[in-house]
């Protein structure tokens, strides 16, 4: 990235930062209260005087419930139209034996997000909560089969089944086979 690149970003983030907090109806002295960041230091970052550390994005993340990589994502202007499929981020666990691809992952001015999930048989991956209480997720199954836990019940999907709900809390996916289970997954941020 070159130093203008960087510049822009820089900038985009601190005009993001401070649309984010006129959003929610916080004076600059509640941000700094919730956030634990003085008011002086967050009134230069808002106005790109300071670029934030680490330790404090992460902070102001957390107060806006948002991931960095979404915070980040918001920062650019216009979201690609076309996501071609050689350009979507692929990810595999190995050891649990889950992949993950991001069709059309999250950006500034689009609230939803799809994921194709794939797990192999027997597979099972559990999340302790949710990265922002209240995503609203659509899971619809495209093959195999899939047992989804979420608020303490259990669903059994099969091929073209679709369970929509807000994630709160725990939630589980498990494989029973035989065969993996591939699945859309629609992630709408509240």
């Amino acid at each position: 990235m070159g130093r203008g690149e960087a510049g822009s970003v820089e900038a985009g983030l601190a005009a993001r930062l401070a649309e984010l907090r006129v959003e929610r109806g916080w004076s600059l002295d509640e941000l700094a209260r919730r956030s634990g960041i003085s008011r002086s230091t967050l009134s230069r970052i808002e106005r790109s005087e300071l670029s934030p550390t680490t330790a404090q994005l992460g902070r102001l993340c957390t107060v806006h419930e948002r991931t960095m990589s979404r915070l980040l994502l918001e920062v650019e202007t216009q979201p690609p139209r076309l996501v071609p499929a050689g350009r979507q981020t692929v990810w595999r666990d190995e050891r649990s034996g889950f992949e993950r691809r991001s069709v059309s992952p999250p950006h500034a001015g689009l609230r939803a997000e799809v994921i194709e999930g794939i797990l192999d048989a027997g597979a099972v991956i559990a999340y302790e909560n949710p990265p922002v209480p209240g995503l609203e997720q659509h899971i619809w199954v495209l093959e195999g089969a899939v047992e989804i836990t979420v608020d303490a019940a259990v669903y059994t999907l099969g091929p073209g089944d679709c369970l929509r709900f807000r994630l709160r809390g725990p939630s589980r996916f498990h494989c029973p086979g035989p065969e993996r289970v591939r699945y859309a997954l629609m992630i709408v941020a509240p």
